[in-house]
């Protein structure tokens, strides 16, 4: 008789954890978004799923500038936005640099930003990333990944590597390898 009603005991609490895992779950419309697959509704209420493929939610990180200033990706709802992966090293990136720059320096009072993500871990040192800004006169924001957590979250395995977002904060495009001034025109160019 005990191992039945242990055994009814058992079902019991299977069944009911079932329900409980499947059916209580609310799905909130303001969630905040993450990595992970969660839809979410946009400003202009269309439904996006966080990922890295075209027409996904960008997924949203924070890191410091070179001078310590804090950005987050978010934030900048509302402009179109370059996300850049890159290192001083890398040659590829050298020569797209100047590109970006004359691209940012016509068009960042259009409601456009550039983000250079330094993948600050590859580098030989921390303090080639300032001279490398001082050395290209980079005016847009370089943020540092010291520890490649936003590299590995956007999945980036070379560089340089640039994900365009519209004003949704919605990936539109994504690039590996360099851009040049006219790449940058045409395709920031195309989005909201």
């Amino acid at each position: 008789m005990k191992k039945y009603l242990a055994v009814v005991a058992l079902i019991g609490l299977v069944i009911w954890g079932l329900y409980d895992v499947g059916g209580s779950k609310s799905k909130s419309p303001d969630a905040t978004p993450n990595s992970a697959g969660v839809s979410t509704n946009t400003d202009q209420g269309q439904q996006a799923t966080v990922g890295l493929e075209k027409g996904n939610l960008a997924p949203d990180f924070e890191l410091r500038t070179v001078d310590g200033k804090a950005m987050k990706l978010s934030s900048l709802r509302g402009k179109k936005v370059i996300v850049n992966f890159w290192a001083t090293w890398c040659p590829p990136c050298r020569l797209e640099m100047p590109e970006m720059e004359k691209f940012y320096t016509k068009n960042k009072n259009e409601g456009i930003e550039i983000l250079a993500v330094n993948l600050t871990k590859a580098e030989k040192s921390r303090a080639d990333v300032p001279a490398f800004i001082e050395a290209y006169g980079i005016t847009f924001p370089v943020l540092l990944d010291e520890n490649s957590d936003v590299a590995r979250l956007y999945k980036v395995s070379s560089i340089p590597a640039s994900f365009i977002i519209d004003t949704q904060g919605v990936i539109r495009e994504k690039i590996v390898g360099p851009m040049t001034y006219d790449s940058m025109e045409k395709m920031v160019g195309s989005i909201k």
